[in-house]
């Protein structure tokens, strides 16, 4: 499997998500909570690593977190500000 990066992180949303769910006042294991309650399967350790930078963020993983944080995933992404 290859590995693929941008700017040495895995992924682009990291950050955003962190700092949108600390706007929300939730926490890493909330936020997972959230997720199995929408049928995606995530733990907190990987909340942490896609935060990071350390792991991908799948496209329906990006799709719940924004729905559970009020956000779309176009400011995930970094396409509005």
């Amino acid at each position: 499997m290859k590995v693929y990066d941008f700017n040495g992180k895995k992924n682009i949303c990291g950050s955003k998500i962190r700092e949108s769910r600390k706007n929300k006042k939730l926490t890493q294991q909330q936020l997972a909570a959230k997720l199995e309650l929408m049928g995606i399967t995530i733990d907190r350790v990987t909340i942490t690593k896609i935060e990071n930078g350390e792991r991908i963020c799948l496209d329906f993983e990006l799709m719940g977190i924004a729905q559970i944080l009020g956000i779309s995933s176009d400011y995930l992404l970094g396409l509005h500000t």
